[in-house]
């Protein structure tokens, strides 16, 4: 693909500050709009299983919004319809009004030649059949998975309920202790928006659109992986999305902007907070260390001995740069900071802050440091936060 010549050409330091916008950290956030505000902002929050301080998809809106109650945000999700789950990053809550624009990954599952688990006859129809009669339901519910060796499978109907999640006929209708709730799409989606009417082009003319609002500025790499799209289909649909190209000092590759995003400089006060690895504002390794020059991955899945920041270490974001991390536990009604790592003695106040607010949210009502990256900072570090914390 040609890139047409762009039309402004933007600093470093421009970009940073416009995908901070975008992404909801540079400015008042409309609390009106709460969780669900956020949502839309964003376009997708990625779910996880790991739940360190909280899940991923309770941190995403109090890194925004700052400490709104946690049953609020699930109440914000589920309630009344506003949001689904379906295959976007990877798995996500969406807004439920892109429902149709999904239409094209939808006819791709059901066009899917080979699966990883066997479908049994017959079973995909009486889970269908059982949800009608008594959804919603659990997977458990439906009949729950089979032990076989030292691993754990999917039943038939766990392989049923997931085939039609994939479909669209089966719609995750709430998280439950992190089980997904099952129901009928056609119960579950407003009939205004139950359908697969879009043709391909439409729906990822669409999410390339939707991806260059939330990321503000992106190279087409940034915007293909915003809902995991392949170069070739934003390249076919690109021209046509509303998104006008850009150059970036020191990028090195053609980049892509909201245009309203380019109207006025970003103003407006910056968060401190602690990021979830899986925020959309850093979720993308190679654009975050572009952007911010900051390398960060999760080790979660790193054997223990060759971790270099920790389990699940945060980034901290503060006045607009990341300037540390933390790999935070839970003792009690203690915040653990197991480690932590500083960029210099200036941000020490604001890892402090980060810390401080992060454990009143969790209903913490102290803060333990452990171990400091740079030893001589973990003093100054310890005071600050007994200073915040009274």
């Amino acid at each position: 693909m040609t890139t047409p010549p762009p039309i402004a050409d933007l600093t470093a330091d421009e970009a940073r500050r416009i995908a901070l916008r975008a992404q909801g950290f540079l400015g008042a956030p409309d609390r009106r709009s709460g969780v669900r505000g956020i949502l839309r902002h964003l376009g997708a929050i990625q779910l996880d299983t790991i739940s360190v301080l909280a899940r991923s998809h309770e941190l995403v809106p109090y890194a925004r919004l700052g400490a709104v109650g946690r049953k609020t945000v699930e109440d914000a999700y589920w309630r009344d319809t506003h949001s689904f789950e379906y295959w976007s990053h990877a798995a996500c809550i969406l807004p439920i009004e892109e429902w149709p624009h999904f239409a094209f990954r939808r006819r791709a599952y059901r066009n899917r030649p080979h699966w990883n688990h066997e479908l049994p006859d017959g079973v995909y129809d009486q889970v269908i059949k059982q949800l009608r009669s008594e959804g919603p339901l659990t997977a458990t519910e439906l009949g729950g998975a089979k032990r076989t060796s030292d691993w754990w499978d999917w039943s038939g109907s766990k392989v049923a309920v997931e085939r039609a999640l994939m479909y669209g006929e089966v719609v995750c209708v709430e998280r439950r202790g992190w089980k997904r709730r099952y129901d009928l799409a056609e119960r579950a989606v407003p009939k205004e928006l139950l359908h697969d009417d879009l043709d391909d082009t439409e729906c990822l003319r669409r999410l390339v659109g939707l991806a260059g609002r939330s990321l503000g500025v992106g190279t087409r790499a940034d915007i293909a992986d915003y809902h995991r799209l392949k170069g070739e289909q934003v390249d076919a649909v690109i021209a046509d999305s509303g998104l006008v190209p850009v150059s970036v000092e020191g990028w090195g590759k053609p980049a892509w902007a909201d245009p309203a995003a380019l109207e006025s400089p970003p103003r407006g006060r910056h968060r401190t907070t602690l990021l979830s690895p899986f925020d959309s504002l850093i979720w993308e390794r190679a654009r975050t260390e572009r952007i911010f020059g900051f390398t960060h991955r999760l080790e979660a899945y790193v054997p223990k001995q060759k971790r270099v920041h920790g389990y699940f270490a945060m980034p901290v974001l503060a006045g607009g740069h990341l300037v540390g991390r933390v790999d935070p536990a839970r003792e009690g009604r203690t915040l653990v900071a197991k480690q932590v790592t500083l960029d210099g003695p200036k941000a020490v106040p604001a890892v402090a802050q980060a810390l401080a607010e992060a454990a009143t949210w969790v209903d913490c009502t102290n803060v333990r440091v452990e171990r400091v990256d740079a030893p001589d900072l973990r003093e100054p570090l310890a005071k600050e936060l007994s200073r915040l914390l009274g």
